[in-house]
């Protein structure tokens, strides 16, 4: 049966080490001279979410300052050197108990735009008997995904792992793929060069 409303939350994974960058944070670094996690997160804001939940770790302090006085909270994975599963884990038991469908997104993805977000929770509330909605893009599995109430208590109870990188092929029955118009949802900043290089593309769509 299709889901006409639902309540949505958001987990958005700030805590990683970001090791590919060097030396500098990748949330931190400017994108059109805001720094790309509160890029991120204002993005989230203005979209229809009920409730925001960032996961810190790696450079805490630092990542906490950029995101003092945004209308959402916070939690610290200890952990968080062990992988973005144990953030998943963490910001999905910092949230209400609430929501219908729970956003799981990344920090660093700069073309990420209101309408995206919106028509991905468009497509769960209108998913039909599955748990995980996933966007695409030409046949790419992209990031955020949402997940039903039911996942996420799975999740924090240890019976479901998205970790596993064949989780999404084991299990056909419970996702749906939501192909997307534009790359947004397949673009991350990971390195120097693909930040170096998006700054550049960026300049050329602003100014020409």
């Amino acid at each position: 049966m299709a889901k006409s409303k639902s309540l949505i939350a958001a987990v958005v994974l700030a805590a990683g080490s970001s090791e590919r960058m060097g030396e500098q944070n990748k949330l931190h670094l400017p994108i059109d001279g805001i720094p790309l996690l509160v890029r991120s997160l204002g993005i989230f804001l203005t979209a229809a979410i009920d409730e925001i939940v960032v996961v810190l770790g790696h450079e805490r302090e630092k990542t906490q300052a950029l995101i003092d006085g945004l209308p959402l909270s916070s939690v610290y994975n200890r952990e968080h050197l062990s992988g973005q599963m144990s953030s998943v884990h963490c910001g999905l038991a910092a949230l209400e108990s609430k929501y219908d469908g729970i956003i799981i997104a990344l920090g660093d993805q700069p073309s990420l735009t209101v309408a995206d977000i919106n028509y991905l929770i468009d497509a769960y509330r209108k998913r039909e008997d599955v748990e995980i909605v996933v966007p695409t893009y030409q046949g790419e599995r992209g990031n955020p995904i949402i997940i039903s109430a039911q996942t996420r208590a799975d999740i924090l109870a240890g019976t479901r792992n998205l970790g596993c990188r064949k989780f999404i092929e084991n299990n056909p029955e419970l996702v749906q793929m939501v192909p997307m118009s534009n790359p947004a949802v397949v673009i991350d900043l990971d390195t120097p060069e693909e930040y170096e290089n998006y700054c550049k593309a960026q300049q050329v769509a602003n100014y020409g």
